[in-house]
């Protein structure tokens, strides 16, 4: 209802004759419904997300907080599970440009997501001594991001990443490998800086 309204704000401004220096600046969300005429009539920008395993951790960390990264008491495995949660997020962000060879169906997973999670993971390792892996990959995998998650296939690929990142291993085995390729491991444990310098040593471009 406001977007016709809109346009017709607009299109009776040059009646208004308004100042030599107005500029309107709007922002929005893709929508089928925006008007064409209030597009033909304007210069566009658009936000594009970045691009690459690389870019999207980072952006992960550089949304994190310091206070935020120290705030768990058991810095011993958050560290290491958050990063390994920073890397599941943004595989399955990447996924999405391979189109149904990655899911089944593109899913808008975002930024509360992955920001639900770690909360989830702050609370259960300050609640248990033992890790509690189980609970943590079906509330992570099935309950949040799975929440959005509707094709059975897609369920089971974001279960099967989640147990290979969640797991003893993860903890214990120095520097464990999320991939395949060598560069991507968990780095030892630091401080959020140091984290960050380890991520910007992977490549721009990821290799197929």
């Amino acid at each position: 209802r406001w977007l016709p309204q809109l346009e017709k704000i607009i299109q009776g401004m040059e009646k208004r004759k308004p100042h030599e220096s107005f500029r309107l600046w709007l922002s929005s969300e893709p929508s089928d419904k925006f008007p064409i005429a209030i597009l033909q009539r304007s210069l566009k920008m658009t936000a594009e997300p970045p691009k690459g395993l690389r870019a999207n951790v980072l952006r992960l960390y550089n949304q994190t907080t310091e206070e935020s990264f120290q705030k768990c008491k058991a810095q011993n495995k958050y560290q290491k599970l958050f990063f390994a949660l920073a890397y599941f997020h943004s595989v399955l962000l990447e996924r999405r440009k391979f189109g149904t060879l990655g899911l089944n169906i593109p899913y808008d997973f975002n930024d509360t997501d992955f920001q639900v999670s770690d909360d989830l993971l702050k609370t259960y390792l300050e609640a248990y001594e033992k890790t509690p892996f189980e609970a943590l990959k079906f509330l992570i995998s099935e309950a949040n991001y799975g929440g959005r998650v509707t094709d059975e296939i897609d369920r089971r690929v974001l279960s099967s990443y989640l147990n290979q990142f969640y797991c003893e291993e993860t903890i214990t085995t120095p520097n464990y490998t999320l991939s395949s390729i060598p560069i991507y491991y968990v780095p030892d444990d630091g401080t959020l800086q140091t984290h960050k310098e380890f991520i910007q040593t992977w490549p721009n471009v990821d290799k197929p």
